[in-house]
């Protein structure tokens, strides 16, 4: 979402414009406009952080991804993102990825 933001809270209801791909609350869902063909990779450029195989925003160290809660073996910069994918990026340790998530109505 781009500035002036209007928020409640942590959520994020309203602002100037909106990107394709985008969060407006803190449960780590990603919202992507239809027809958009938007990777994690591009998530991260719209955040401008940084998203290699050793790092994450500022954290350093290997990154795991897993898709549905298989492990990714490749770029996780090149993870596509669809509708209702569970994508996990961990650093350090492993954490099992949860086995699904509960998405809202209308996600």
């Amino acid at each position: 979402m781009a500035k002036p933001v209007q928020r409640n809270g942590a959520y994020v209801t309203g602002a100037r414009c909106s990107y394709p791909v985008r969060t407006v609350a803190p449960t780590g869902v990603v919202q992507f406009a239809p027809g958009t063909r938007a990777t994690v990779g591009d998530l991260f450029a719209v955040w401008g952080a940084r998203l290699t195989n050793h790092a994450l925003a500022g954290f350093r160290g290997r990154v795991s991804a897993y898709v549905s809660g298989r492990a990714w073996r490749g770029d996780v910069r090149a993870i596509r993102l669809r509708r209702h994918a569970q994508i996990v990026l961990e650093i350090g340790g492993y954490v099992p990825p949860h086995p699904f998530f509960l998405f809202g109505a209308g996600q």
